[in-house]
């Protein structure tokens, strides 16, 4: 019970920390953070997280990142499904508190996005299906890459968090024109619940491409470096 705690604070943390820096503060005239920050953002609550609770429960705070390191053998999947329910809870909760915080503001509307995640005319940019698709397994893949490196046994100790953190941000600063950035379920889920229509009707892409691709970086990753001595 204590792991699925854990992970409903960290996804809290990572959907009211990343996404409440893009619906609050990225577009402020003169003073505003603007895409670099949200990104920034994103890889602060992830390093701030995995150094708050990542002794508890290993700090994965996206149902991908669950999946992944199921898949490269260092995971229990019996803890599977209370991981991924833990952040899918966790995620909406931190965008209720972000709609309570941003609902306050006279000129806040849904239809500006609340940092949902889509493609096509929802797109950042206007890019694809296919792009969106491609970008989203290739970066979750990618993080996944890492976080498998950063927390392999024969890895540097007590860093993980860094490096993760960083690559999280690498993967905010090249996919947020694509997509707005999911490569986490549980995210992409939070807003899309409160967003509707669009949103809801697109989340299915934002659960299977980070899902395959978490699956890709847990199968090559076992082959590359057992987590053995």
């Amino acid at each position: 019970m204590k792991k699925i705690l854990a992970e409903f604070i960290g996804t809290f943390w990572l959907v009211l920390g990343g996404c409440g820096s893009a619906v609050l503060a990225a577009g402020i005239p003169e003073l505003g953070i603007g895409f670099a920050g949200v990104a920034a953002a994103f890889g602060l609550t992830v390093l701030t997280g995995a150094y708050a609770v990542g002794h508890i429960s290993g700090a994965h705070f996206n149902p991908a990142v669950s999946i992944g390191l199921w898949i490269g053998g260092r995971f229990d999947g019996k803890e599977l499904p209370g991981y991924i329910i833990a952040q899918v809870l966790g995620g909406i909760a931190g965008a209720s508190i972000l709609y309570l915080i941003a609902s306050g503001h006279p000129d806040f509307s849904l239809a500006d996005g609340f940092a949902a995640n889509g493609y096509g005319e929802h797109s950042p940019m206007g890019y694809d299906m296919t792009s969106a698709l491609v970008t989203e397994i290739v970066m979750t893949f990618m993080f996944l890459i890492v976080i498998l490196g950063a927390t392999h046994r024969n890895a540097s100790p007590g860093i993980g968090g860094i490096a993760i953190g960083l690559a999280l941000t690498l993967v905010h600063l090249i996919s947020i024109p694509v997509t707005n950035t999911s490569v986490n379920p549980a995210r992409s889920t939070s807003q899309a619940l409160f967003v509707g229509d669009w949103a809801t009707s697109q989340l299915w892409l934002f659960w299977v491409a980070p899902i395959v691709g978490a699956i890709l970086a847990g199968l090559l990753y076992k082959y590359l470096a057992p987590n053995k001595d």
